[in-house]
């Protein structure tokens, strides 16, 4: 591993401080057999559930870090994070409140909605077909959501444009690469690429970087950005138009990648630098060895800027503060 990587790893584990594996064994032993039986009854009624909280996971975290502030609801006072543009086709809320019910039940007023999202993200890429991987725990919930501050990523950021936005929060491009695989997984809202296939920065043809069987494909299933007025309704498609099963975690996104069938503008951006292009192919090519990187990344993004100790408070309801609570 790089210097530079190892600085970087070193900075996110202080920030971690008080994170541990284990951290409820003695508060409550059964969190991680609780949060992977609701995860599970989820997914045996929906194969896409996992690919949701995956997302709901990384659009916590990214902002603000781990603290739970996506799941919380706005109020006339507070417009909160999960009602900007960016998470308006955020799903998972209600299962994470299930899982909530079930942990309280079990575990009065002791585990965070933070923790709870963590580790029901780490179950969901399990059951994919993904790896399973050990959760540091002992986070604490925000006590501030605004609507003001969710600054996400486009899918139509450049390479750079994403780097920047990912070394601004602690993460690498070795984490952007190996993060963007989650798209190996569920669907994604037509009005998040729609310029790829109709408009590609105006100029009326498709983006010439897609594969041109897939952009026939996809306009068959998508209308054209002007007629788009809400973009939680607008159609969906797979991100994988290829495999039979497009709920299976796996590294065919770069394979994909590689035959210039990236849905996302981003994702195909991928092919643009050396560094980049060279880590899909290593990927495409070595599914165990992205399972693995995979589960470092995820798991460091899961440990950025988190609240432990005293700080922050465990939420009685995932969607709202507590009573002493600012959420102003």
């Amino acid at each position: 591993m790089a210097l530079c990587q190892l600085f970087i790893f070193a900075l996110v584990v202080t920030a971690a401080g008080s994170l541990d594996v284990g951290f409820y064994d003695k508060t409550c032993p059964h969190l991680e057999i609780v949060v992977r039986k609701v995860v599970q009854k989820w997914f045996l009624k929906d194969k896409s559930a996992p690919a949701g909280l995956l997302r709901l996971h990384f659009h916590d975290c990214f902002i603000r870090g781990c603290d739970a502030s996506v799941l919380i609801d706005s109020t006339e006072d507070n417009i909160a994070e999960k009602d900007s543009v960016p998470n308006l086709t955020l799903r998972g809320f209600d299962l994470i409140d299930d899982i909530k019910t079930s942990v309280e039940a079990t575990c009065n007023g002791v585990v965070s909605c933070a923790d709870i999202l963590t580790l029901a993200a780490r179950d969901a890429v399990a059951l994919s077909g993904g790896p399973d991987y050990s959760v540091p725990t002992g986070r604490r919930d925000g006590l501030v959501s605004r609507i003001g501050e969710a600054k996400l990523p486009s899918p139509q950021f450049s390479i750079d444009q994403a780097l920047g936005a990912f070394t601004a929060v602690g993460l690498n491009l070795i984490d952007l690469v190996t993060l963007l695989g989650a798209h190996t997984i569920g669907f994604v809202h037509c009005g998040f690429f729609s310029d790829r296939v109709y408009d590609f920065r105006g100029s009326g043809m498709p983006d010439p970087a897609m594969n041109s069987t897939l952009a026939t494909l996809l306009k068959a299933k998508c209308p054209p950005p002007n007629q788009i007025k809400n973009i939680s309704l607008d159609p969906k498609v797979f991100f994988d138009q290829t495999k039979r099963n497009p709920f299976t975690f796996s590294s065919g996104f770069y394979r994909q990648v590689l035959k210039n069938r990236g849905v996302l503008q981003i994702d195909q951006e991928l092919l643009n630098t050396d560094v980049t292009s060279n880590l899909v192919v290593e990927y495409a090519a070595n599914p165990d060895f992205f399972k693995a990187e995979f589960a470092k990344s995820i798991t460091k993004l899961g440990s950025l800027s988190v609240l432990t100790g005293v700080d922050g408070e465990i939420r009685t309801n995932c969607r709202k503060f507590n009573m002493n609570a600012n959420g102003n």
